[in-house]
């Protein structure tokens, strides 16, 4: 599986199962790390691999840069969603919110949980785009547009 279909599966998988402030979202949310590190393993791995003397020059090496990339944003997901833990599980214990004083902790908590979980979104966001940007197909890109230059009028 090429490091984009990895990536796409994985993503679709964050689509199928959200992850909610409870014991079901703690347990959405180890599995999602653990997948990712996965991912990111075998992305750094894979760009080790594309180094290797002996590989094709210049395409071997802007990929490596590519997957390296990727996976930088990966790691920053899998950040986030580790930040994300603390707060899923004060959520997730029991009787976590049957004062007053717990149901405002409980408003923290999701704050928190949800800053975590849109800054995870925005480094897979931006994963996929390194990885998509690379593979795109010769074909599908827009051409660029000639640059043309016109020369300041000379003063008279």
């Amino acid at each position: 599986m090429e490091p984009l279909e990895a990536l796409n599966a994985v993503i679709a998988d964050m689509r199928e199962h959200h992850i909610t402030g409870d014991g079901s979202g703690l347990f959405t949310a180890i599995r999602r790390v653990d997948l990712l590190c996965h991912l990111a393993a075998r992305m750094a791995a894979d760009t080790g691999y594309r180094l290797v003397p002996g590989r094709p020059g210049a395409r071997a090496r802007h990929s490596a840069d590519t997957l390296g990339q990727a996976t930088g944003h990966i790691g920053r997901a899998v950040a986030h969603y580790t930040q994300a833990l603390a707060p899923l599980v004060a959520l997730a214990k029991p009787d976590a919110q049957t004062t007053i004083q717990q149901q405002f902790h409980a408003i923290d908590h999701h704050s928190r949980l949800r800053m975590h979980l849109d800054d995870a979104g925005q480094a897979m966001a931006a994963a996929h785009a390194s990885l998509a940007g690379y593979h795109r197909p010769a074909s599908a890109r827009k051409p660029a547009l000639p640059l043309v230059i016109t020369p300041a009028p000379r003063p008279r």
